[in-house]
């Protein structure tokens, strides 16, 4: 509860911030100050009996699982804003109210990974979506931007329709909000076709906020019009968020769901796969084989609903660490260049080393790599489905597969950064930055080589 009222609190501070400071540097600081705070709130509700003692009609029901993923999400964004905070501060005159915006989201994102109501589960997605349409046409002089903001909010719109349809259909069978009284029945049959249907359409409005195929069109777009320091915000945290709602209601749901699911769902993984990692091999500019590349990633998280045990919970967590810090790097550097196709990162290798090394890491790592986080976050979520149904075994295959196309692509870029001649551009890079590339490049390795270093927290 700490975490929800801090960033609602937090975001209308950063509201008011610049009537009292134009200085951009300090609305930086401000926000990240704030963001410490909210790290520590949340780490007293999940360690102490200290928070916010609200009655909330069993509306929100806060465990492990949603509090250390709010960790997660918090503590990536503070590296987001470290890294990539002085470029937030350049795309308009007025950056408090995108630090803001920043905080509203993470409001969504923290009822997101807390629901027990379906009311509550609307909330937060809408919570968490309006402020991104905004940031997505932030850059109101680029035209490419309004129109991924357009179709963002149109398509969020559509989608937001659907879920408010299915959760009327799966009220009108159970009468009732609460996730836990809707467990209840003893199964889902009993609700006739009201509830399956209403399940449906709420996998379909939740797969869109995720980007799984067939509801992944608008990704690519969106992504590539949006200015990047947003879209790495948009790609990482507020992704796994989605994430994270699909697991809390989809993974207790699976047996009484029947056999329709375990066929549709393998088809969207497979399809999902497909489309992000092929349709990223032939794209010319790394922005938009990021975005086909989140596609494919997305496509990995979606193992976390095949399953529901241990290592599905562990490996869902895992993989929003690993894939939000590497993104989070990946976009930082991405932002710095002058041109955005992979002949432009052509001999940054000899101009920046250390760039060039920490940004190969990052690849690395969601290439799925021995000895970065991306490997052990694809073998949890790989594992999680052996583990749970052998005969998933050909479903493993094929991500296996797939990853290695996914290996082609990163590897383009390292190709490009270290063994092709040229003269990469990039703006000013300053020590900071260097030195905030380093740590995330450390993250990756030491989580890389011993994922208890995360995954103990969570038991402890």
């Amino acid at each position: 509860m700490n975490a929800i009222i801090l960033s609602a609190l937090l975001g209308v501070v950063m509201m008011f911030a610049s009537v009292f400071t134009e200085n951009k540097i300090a609305i930086r600081n401000i926000a990240i100050f704030g963001l410490l705070i909210l790290l520590a709130s949340n780490l007293l509700n999940i360690y102490t009996p200290y928070s916010f003692n609200v009655d909330l009609h069993n509306m929100l029901r806060f465990d492990s699982f949603g509090l250390f993923f709010n960790s997660i999400a918090i503590v990536s964004t503070l590296l987001y804003v470290i890294l990539s905070g002085s470029d937030i501060v350049k795309v308009g005159n007025y950056p408090a109210e995108y630090f803001a915006l920043i905080f509203f989201v993470l409001c969504g994102v923290t009822i997101l990974s807390s629901y027990n109501s379906l009311l509550m589960l609307f909330l937060g997605v809408e919570i968490m979506s309006i402020p991104l349409y905004i940031l997505t046409g932030s850059d109101k002089k680029n035209l490419k931007s309004n129109e991924a903001s357009l179709k963002y909010f149109l398509m969020g719109a559509f989608s937001t329709g659907i879920m408010l349809m299915g959760i009327a259909l799966l009220y009108g069978a159970s009468g009732n909000f609460n996730l836990e009284m809707i467990r209840e029945k003893t199964s889902i049959a009993e609700f006739g076709i009201l509830a399956p249907l209403g399940l449906l359409l709420i996998f379909i409005s939740l797969a869109f906020k995720v980007s799984a195929a067939p509801f992944h069109f608008w990704t690519p777009d969106v992504y590539d019009g949006a200015p990047s320091v947003f879209t790495s915000f948009m790609a990482t945290i507020v992704k796994t968020a989605g994430f994270i709602a699909f697991v809390k209601l989809f993974s207790l749901r699976m047996a009484d769901l029947g056999p329709s699911y375990a066929i549709i769902l393998p088809v969207i993984i497979i399809a999902t796969l497909l489309v992000g990692n092929i349709t990223a091999v032939f794209q010319q500019s790394v922005k938009r084989m990021l975005a086909y590349s989140s596609i494919a990633q997305a496509g990995f998280m979606l193992f976390a609903l095949y399953t529901s045990n241990d290592l599905s919970t562990e490996g869902i967590l895992l993989y929003a660490a690993a894939y939000s810090i590497a993104t989070i790097g990946i976009f930082g550097i991405l932002i710095k260049m002058k041109d955005y196709t992979f002949d432009g990162y052509n001999g940054l290798a000899k101009k920046q080393p250390l760039v060039a090394a920490t940004n190969t890491v990052f690849l690395l790592s969601l290439a799925g790599i021995p000895l970065t986080a991306g490997f052990f976050a694809k073998y949890y979520m790989l594992a999680s489905a052996l583990k749970s149904n052998g005969s998933a075994l050909w479903l493993v295959i094929v991500a296996v597969l797939f990853a290695a196309v996914s290996v082609y692509y990163y590897f383009r870029v390292i190709q490009a950064m270290y063994f092709k001649d040229g003269d990469a551009e990039t703006t000013e890079i300053d020590g900071t930055f260097k030195f905030v590339l380093v740590v995330l490049a450390l993250l990756i390795i030491l989580i890389g080589i011993n994922p208890s270093i995360l995954l103990r927290w969570y038991y402890f």
